[in-house]
C-alpha cells in the first residue's frame, strides 16, 4: 500500500460525538505506524427553520430552530495493512457519518 492515501471525511450533529470519533481514528493510526494529516476542521453548515406557533392569525409569533452539521477531514498517508484491518474493525459512535476514499 505504498504511495496510497486514505481520505477520511466524518459528519455529525454534536462536535463532541466527531471529536471523539477523530481522537479515536488518530490513535488507531498512529499506533499501526501510520502517518496522519488532521484533523482538520471543515465549515460547519447551519441549516435554520422558521416555523409559525399560531395556527391562524399572529404572523409574529414564530419559533425558530437550527441544526448544525460537524465535518472533519482526516488524511492517512503510507497506510499498512495493518492500518487498513484496525480502521474496519474500529467501532464509532451511532451519530457519526464516516466517508472512506482511497486515492
Amino acid at each position: 500500500m505504498q504511495n496510497q492515501k486514505i481520505r477520511i471525511r466524518l459528519k455529525a450533529f454534536d462536535h463532541r460525538l466527531i471529536d471523539q470519533s477523530t481522537a479515536e481514528i488518530v490513535e488507531t493510526a498512529k499506533r499501526t505506524g501510520a502517518q496522519v494529516r488532521g484533523p482538520i476542521p471543515l465549515p460547519t453548515n447551519r441549516e435554520r427553520f422558521t416555523i409559525l406557533i399560531s395556527p391562524h392569525v399572529n404572523k409574529d409569533a414564530r419559533d425558530q430552530y437550527e441544526i448544525r452539521t460537524h465535518k472533519r477531514v482526516l488524511d492517512i498517508v503510507e497506510p499498512t495493512e495493518k492500518t487498513v484491518d484496525a480502521l474496519m474493525k474500529l467501532d464509532l459512535a451511532a451519530g457519526v457519518d464516516v466517508q472512506i476514499k482511497l486515492d
